[in-house]
Protein backbone atom coordinates (compact mmCIF):
# COMPACT_ATOMS: atom_id res chain seq x y z
CA UNK A 1 0.00 0.00 0.00
CA UNK A 2 1.46 3.40 -0.64
CA UNK A 3 2.05 6.31 1.78
CA UNK A 4 -0.47 8.64 1.91
CA UNK A 5 0.68 12.70 1.45
CA UNK A 6 -0.25 15.77 3.11
CA UNK A 7 0.97 18.96 1.52
CA UNK A 8 0.86 21.69 4.00
CA UNK A 9 1.74 25.19 4.17
CA UNK A 10 1.02 28.83 3.66
CA UNK A 11 1.22 30.99 0.79
CA UNK A 12 1.26 35.03 1.00
CA UNK A 13 -0.37 37.05 -1.87
CA UNK A 14 -1.09 41.13 -1.67
CA UNK A 15 -3.66 42.01 0.81
CA UNK A 16 -5.82 43.49 -2.22
CA UNK A 17 -5.01 40.05 -3.87
CA UNK A 18 -5.42 37.23 -1.53
CA UNK A 19 -9.29 37.49 -1.67
CA UNK A 20 -9.17 37.10 -5.64
CA UNK A 21 -6.64 34.40 -5.24
CA UNK A 22 -8.81 32.27 -2.16
CA UNK A 23 -11.78 32.45 -4.39
CA UNK A 24 -10.06 30.47 -7.47
CA UNK A 25 -8.51 28.22 -5.17
CA UNK A 26 -11.88 27.40 -3.39
CA UNK A 27 -13.35 26.58 -7.18
CA UNK A 28 -10.38 24.33 -8.14
CA UNK A 29 -10.49 22.57 -4.78
CA UNK A 30 -14.85 21.59 -5.39
CA UNK A 31 -13.66 20.31 -8.89
CA UNK A 32 -10.59 18.34 -7.33
CA UNK A 33 -12.54 16.93 -4.73
CA UNK A 34 -15.62 16.01 -7.26
CA UNK A 35 -13.12 14.65 -9.89
CA UNK A 36 -10.51 13.19 -8.18
CA UNK A 37 -10.52 9.75 -6.27
CA UNK A 38 -6.95 10.18 -4.55
CA UNK A 39 -7.86 13.31 -3.13
CA UNK A 40 -8.85 12.49 0.27
CA UNK A 41 -9.06 16.43 1.61
CA UNK A 42 -8.13 19.91 -0.20
CA UNK A 43 -8.76 23.29 2.36
CA UNK A 44 -7.46 26.75 0.88
CA UNK A 45 -8.45 29.08 3.77
CA UNK A 46 -7.80 32.61 4.60
CA UNK A 47 -5.30 33.03 7.67
CA UNK A 48 -7.69 34.94 10.28
CA UNK A 49 -4.66 36.59 11.82
CA UNK A 50 -2.56 37.95 8.64
CA UNK A 51 -4.44 39.48 5.60
CA UNK A 52 -1.88 38.03 3.38
CA UNK A 53 -1.73 34.68 3.98
CA UNK A 54 -3.66 31.45 2.61
CA UNK A 55 -3.50 28.34 4.84
CA UNK A 56 -2.90 25.25 2.62
CA UNK A 57 -3.97 21.24 3.33
CA UNK A 58 -4.23 18.73 1.20
CA UNK A 59 -4.47 14.88 1.67
CA UNK A 60 -3.77 12.18 -1.13
CA UNK A 61 -3.26 8.48 -1.51
CA UNK A 62 -0.66 8.69 -2.79
CA UNK A 63 2.45 10.79 -3.87
CA UNK A 64 1.31 9.19 -7.95
CA UNK A 65 -2.11 10.57 -7.18
CA UNK A 66 -0.63 14.21 -5.86
CA UNK A 67 1.63 14.03 -9.47
CA UNK A 68 -1.66 13.26 -11.48
CA UNK A 69 -3.76 15.93 -10.04
CA UNK A 70 -1.36 18.51 -11.61
CA UNK A 71 -1.53 17.48 -14.79
CA UNK A 72 -5.33 18.05 -14.87
CA UNK A 73 -7.40 20.43 -17.05
CA UNK A 74 -9.06 22.13 -13.83
CA UNK A 75 -5.16 22.67 -12.38
CA UNK A 76 -4.54 23.95 -16.13
CA UNK A 77 -7.53 26.54 -16.00
CA UNK A 78 -6.47 27.54 -12.34
CA UNK A 79 -3.14 28.30 -13.93
CA UNK A 80 -4.29 30.72 -16.35
CA UNK A 81 -6.64 32.47 -14.09
CA UNK A 82 -4.48 33.25 -11.70
CA UNK A 83 -1.35 34.09 -14.09
CA UNK A 84 -1.45 38.08 -12.86
CA UNK A 85 -1.71 37.29 -9.31
CA UNK A 86 1.63 38.00 -6.96
CA UNK A 87 2.46 35.49 -4.86
CA UNK A 88 5.02 37.09 -2.50
CA UNK A 89 5.80 34.58 -0.28
CA UNK A 90 5.50 30.69 0.38
CA UNK A 91 6.20 27.84 2.67
CA UNK A 92 5.04 24.21 1.75
CA UNK A 93 6.58 21.27 2.74
CA UNK A 94 5.32 17.59 1.36
CA UNK A 95 4.67 15.13 4.17
CA UNK A 96 4.86 11.22 3.44
CA UNK A 97 2.47 9.19 6.12
CA UNK A 98 3.57 5.92 6.99
CA UNK A 99 0.64 5.14 9.53
CA UNK A 100 -2.08 7.39 10.73
CA UNK A 101 -4.90 6.42 14.15
CA UNK A 102 -8.14 8.82 15.23
CA UNK A 103 -7.63 11.26 17.90
CA UNK A 104 -9.89 10.74 20.82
Amino acid sequence: MAEEIIVAGWMDYDPAQRDTMLGHLVEVGKRTRAEEPGCLDYAMTADPTDERRIRVYERWVSQEALDDHFTTAHIKEFRNAVAGLTRSGVSMEIFSIGASRTMR
